[in-house]
């Protein structure tokens, strides 16, 4: 143990102690909110309001064509002809014109067309579109003699709630918090994987390329070796982490304060994944009482608890069969892609599992993939955010614990047998066919 923990400071230390890693450490965090302000920027700032000026001589309209919003404008000049209105465009006063004559029959096979001075976009058009149509749907609710009262009965929404059998409401607004936060915390789990085992796999590598692995095993068994250097990497890692977490959240609440009023445009939803656009739907639908009561009712100290253990489980299970595959891999670098593909597999369908996991935390698949060591630290991540025991039962948490305790024993076994014949190994192509030879011997 004193030897492991001995190689596992040497690790830890001296990727410490480089000048990238203070340099990528701060400055990596700097760049993402850099990108980040600046897609909020161009974004807000990028878009310029399409303006549509509407010669209305049937006066279908009405004089208004909805609420103007920041995206699309009308204005009306029911005065002008055909050729002023193309005048116009063409002056760049207006970007489009709508010339609709005396005899527009727009109920029946008459169509309203908007002349475009530019190159309109797919969210433009249908923005535009959507205006016309609720506006004409309007005018025609209205001809049926209906009073204003009566229409807007009509379009007022029925409230529907959900309520499970033991009387408790299903809240949209916690469906929805618990959505994001288990989406982010399973996908942030799925990054660590990636980068951390990849840095314990070119470790490897590199002291076997350059020989010193064979200096360092005269004093030192490979196990040990192999253990010191997942710790150390992954105790910079876990430092690493933790910093960023920190500098992202100071750079994040100091957002709202160096750019006021762009945070809106990605609160809409129209910056995000649909994934992500959909949770916000949901967390804003129930108004900001709502909100801070769904982020009441989530249990933060059983996300983050698990979220640490799922984090260590699965970067100590997946920095095992990294290392393994760094131990076989000789001089071309090529070697090791076609080695790690049944490595990064399991973590790519583990995403994939999350997906419908942060939906359905009950569905077959879902519990499949929070059970399985090779996917559960992300799956389950998904479920536990949802509660328990409405997202996961203690019984399956406990389970999932268990068998990713067991499948970390297991994998470092067999990444041990392979490890201690790898690593002193030099000049030989080696397959998946010979490495597990090397488990059996």
């Amino acid at each position: 143990m004193n030897k492991i923990w001995t190689v596992a400071q040497r690790e830890f230390l001296t990727r410490v102690q480089k000048k990238t890693f203070i340099l990528t450490t701060i400055l990596l965090p700097l760049l993402i909110f850099g990108f980040y302000a600046l897609i909020i920027y161009f974004a807000v700032k990028g878009s310029d309001s399409y303006s549509i000026v509407v010669a209305d001589k049937a006066n279908v309209f009405n004089g208004a064509i909805g609420k103007n919003d920041n995206d699309v404008t009308f204005r009306f000049m029911n005065d002008e002809t055909v050729n002023g209105l193309r005048k116009k465009v063409e002056s760049g006063e207006f970007d489009g014109y709508i010339y609709i004559p005396d005899s527009a029959d727009i109920t029946g096979k008459d169509t309203i067309q908007v002349v475009s001075g530019k190159k309109v976009g797919i969210e433009t058009i249908s923005n535009v579109q959507q205006r016309i149509n609720n506006a004409l749907e309007e005018k025609k609710l209205l001809s049926y003699n209906l009073t204003r009262s009566q229409l807007d009965s009509l379009q007022k929404s029925t409230h529907v709630k959900f309520i499970r059998q033991d009387g408790e409401e299903e809240s949209k607004s916690k469906a929805g918090a618990s959505y994001a936060l288990g989406f982010v915390s399973g996908f942030m789990i799925y990054i660590i994987l990636f980068i951390y085992g990849t840095m314990v796999m070119r470790g490897v590598m590199e002291e076997k390329v350059s020989r010193i692995s064979e200096v360092i095993v005269s004093s030192v068994k490979p196990f040990q070796l192999m253990m010191g250097k997942i710790i150390g990497i992954g105790g910079v890692g876990l430092v690493q982490f933790i910093i960023w977490g920190v500098l992202i959240i100071f750079l994040n609440l100091l957002l709202p304060f160096i750019f006021p009023g762009l945070t809106e445009q990605m609160q809409s939803g129209s910056m995000q994944s649909p994934q992500m656009a959909q949770a916000t739907e949901a967390v804003k639908s129930g108004g900001a009482s709502g909100f801070m009561q769904a982020l009441s009712q989530i249990n933060f100290g059983l996300v983050i608890g698990c979220f640490i253990f799922y984090f260590l489980g699965g970067y100590l299970l997946y920095s095992s069969l990294f290392a393994a595959v760094g131990s076989a891999v000789n001089e071309d670098p090529q070697d090791a892609q076609s080695l790690l593909l049944p490595v990064t597999m399991p973590i790519i369908f583990a995403i994939v599992i999350m997906m419908k996991a942060v939906n359905e935390p009950n569905s077959s698949l879902a519990v499949f993939g929070s059970m399985f060591p090779l996917t559960s630290p992300v799956v389950m991540m998904a479920r536990i955010a949802h509660g328990i025991p409405d997202g996961v039962t203690v019984m399956q948490l406990v389970l999932s614990m268990l068998l990713l305790i067991a499948g970390f024993l297991l994998t470092t076994w067999l990444a041990a047998k392979i490890y201690r014949t790898g690593i002193l190994l030099y000049g030989k192509k080696i397959t998946w066919k010979e490495m597990i030879r090397w488990v059996r011997r």
